[in-house]
């Protein structure tokens, strides 16, 4: 057997292992799967309640997830964007049950459900601790098509408007841009609801077709731009929280990786947080120095008939459903809880 040295074993390997490799088929990187998600919100207020998500998920899955994102009827109409989300033309949402049109029982408390809540802090207690998020989750999966994935809590429901409220019968004739169920509650005050596109709201208080908006809290009236073209903010609210939520296509979701569901659910959870401390801070600093809209509100005493009208409301809701009525009686418990804490958890 002729004898081999090591210089020419040394070199037949790398010829061997250099064959090998020109041999060897292509190994390509993992095509990213890629997400059409349409906000609520338009692109000025975006800015803050989705687009720090979009941009955590999309920098943690380091190209194996790209979402793509749309603002305020950039692609459906607000209320359509339950049916594309189910439909698999939008794959993932950030909004509220009742903006969107959602089918799903737990509808008319998603956005602004009169007087459910009084803080920010509410919506999250209420869904971790009092059971709402299994209520939303199995009401979801009733529906079929659509997965919720998590709630949060936002500004609260005030009033913006070129005329100044003091009283009750000031509402009377307002025509107001509002979510579906607030416009519902408050019609019974004389509000007039007015459903438009969101971007067409602040053109539409310049032309007189909205007297303005019962829609957000004074952070987002700044933001937006609608402190612009209104001139008061009633300190009295409908609602002390927005309860919106981020949905998500239900096959799209099962397609995608468990690490990346995991990247998804910490990016919207660090959303949630940003909005709290974002929302809280502007709240108080724009009714303390903001400068172009003028405070009002409307004396307690005579406030107090839009909270017992809430109370009614409550009583027809969770007449029309056993879901609706065990919504309904985990509201009344918070409320009872809160109500015997005292300040800062209730107002007195």
């Amino acid at each position: 057997m002729k004898k081999i040295t090591k210089r020419q074993f040394l070199g037949g390997s790398a010829v061997v292992g250099a064959a090998a490799t020109l041999g060897a088929p292509a190994i390509h990187a993992q095509q990213a799967i890629k997400w059409r998600f349409q906000t609520y919100a338009g692109a000025a207020l975006g800015e803050h309640v989705t687009k720090p998500v979009i941009d955590k998920i999309n920098e943690a899955a380091k190209g194996e997830l790209e979402i793509e994102l749309y603002y305020a009827d950039q692609l459906v109409p607000t209320g359509e964007l339950f049916r594309a989300l189910q439909t698999g033309t939008i794959d993932a949402v950030h909004s509220d049950d009742d903006s969107m049109a959602s089918p799903a029982e737990v509808r008319v408390f998603g956005g602004y459900f009169p007087m459910a809540t009084r803080h920010a802090l509410d919506v999250p207690v209420l869904f971790n601790q009092y059971g709402l998020a299994d209520i939303w989750t199995k009401a979801y999966e009733k529906v079929g098509g659509v997965k919720w994935l998590s709630a949060a809590g936002q500004d609260p429901c005030n009033f913006n408007t070129k005329k100044e409220i003091t009283s009750l019968a000031d509402l009377d004739g307002l025509k107001l841009y509002t979510f579906p169920t607030a416009g519902r509650f408050l019609s019974q005050f004389g509000v007039v609801p007015v459903s438009i596109p969101y971007e067409d709201t602040e053109v539409a208080v310049q032309t007189g077709e909205l007297d303005g908006m019962s829609w957000s809290g004074i952070t987002e009236d700044y933001t937006v731009g609608w402190a612009d073209v209104t001139d008061y903010f009633l300190t009295n609210n409908i609602s002390g929280a927005w309860i919106g939520s981020f949905f998500v296509n239900e096959k799209r979701w099962a397609d995608l990786p468990e690490h990346l569901q995991s990247v998804v659910m910490s990016a919207i959870e660090s959303g949630h947080h940003y909005r709290n401390q974002w929302y809280w801070g502007g709240e108080a600093k724009l009714r303390a120095t903001g400068t172009k809209l003028q405070l009002r509100s409307i004396p307690q005493n005579e406030w107090r008939q839009v909270e017992d009208a809430a109370d009614k409301f409550w009583q027809e809701i969770s007449e029309t459903g056993e879901t609706a009525e065990k919504i309904v009686n985990i509201f009344r418990d918070y409320r009872k809880v809160i109500n015997s804490a005292g300040i800062p958890y209730s107002f007195s």
